[in-house]
């Protein structure tokens, strides 16, 4: 049975009036939310949340959390943060609990809340790439489970939340590039999707654009992501040529018989130039090349 969130406006200390921001990271432990915590511990007073991962039980500044089990009200009491980054995976129907609760918070307390979302979101309009307020319409679980989120922070008023759409996220230690290797050492045929046409992004350029967000205190939707579009087959051949490595075996993967889209690009929502990459960079990153 999941733990459900108290329904009521539980009891908060007071905020701290120390001028260095608190940001709570959940889901820290995670690829994307270790990334962060190294982009943002030195400049913020910045703590995460961990469930398996043993290795931060002894970071004064990481709690253990089990949303299908406990409830993150304690955590946020104990931590008052201005900044919650929602970076968050596990049980969907104990997401949706947790973030009813999150938006609850923000919109009674001095604080923001960063929902780091998907370009699934999309993932039923193919024919384009889809911008910050297109339509939002998903066929896939993931997808409508993101949709779901979104709507809730959208009530709130604009300046309490950011929703930050990502494409494919790569970097040195990403799931998708130990996955690729796991593949070629084991000799086992790797997906590509010659007809995918989509951006992607970098750990390292993802947490510099949130890092300057939460800085200048933006709000609103952003689509983080490189600049550029490329097909999932060739962003992937480019990459094992410049992992150079053993080439794999691929295997190709029609999902229809015309070019789908699942891309999100900026037009609303700019970021400054210094910010703004294509997918050669996102190689480089994983590389760790400057």
């Amino acid at each position: 049975m999941l733990w459900k969130h108290s329904p009521h406006k539980p009891t908060y200390l007071s905020f701290s009036t120390s001028t260095l921001s608190k940001v709570l990271i959940i889901g820290g432990s995670g690829y994307i939310g270790q990334a962060l915590y190294k982009e943002l511990c030195g400049f913020m007073d910045t703590y995460g949340t961990y469930l398996t991962n043993r290795s931060f039980a002894n970071n004064q500044h990481f709690f253990h959390f089990d949303v299908e089990r406990n409830g993150i009200d304690q955590i946020v009491a104990q931590v008052r943060p201005q900044i919650i980054i929602s970076a968050l995976r596990g049980n969907f129907e104990a997401q949706v609990d947790m973030h009813q609760y999150l938006t609850s918070y923000v919109s009674q307390y001095e604080c923001k809340l960063i929902f780091l979302s998907s370009a699934n979101v999309f993932d039923t309009f193919v024919n384009f790439p889809s911008y910050e307020y297109d339509k939002t319409f998903s066929e896939s679980i993931y997808g409508r489970l993101k949709i779901k989120i979104e709507n809730m922070l959208m009530r709130l008023p604009q300046k309490k939340w950011i929703i930050a759409r990502m494409p494919m996220v790569f970097g040195p230690q990403s799931p998708r590039v130990k996955e690729l290797k796991l593949h070629i050492e084991n000799g086992v045929p790797y997906e590509v999707f010659p007809n995918l046409v989509m951006n992607v992004a970098s750990d390292r350029r993802l947490t510099q654009q949130l890092h300057y967000m939460i800085n200048r205190k933006r709000s609103g939707i952003y689509h983080l992501g490189s600049g550029d579009l490329i097909h999932h087959n060739e962003f992937i051949e480019e990459l094992v040529a410049a992992l150079q490595v053993k080439k794999p075996v691929y295997k190709n993967v029609y999902t229809a018989n015309f070019d789908r889209y699942l891309a999100v690009l900026p037009r609303d929502h700019k970021l400054p130039k210094h910010l703004l990459y294509e997918h050669e960079a996102v190689l480089k990153d994983v590389l760790m090349l400057k």
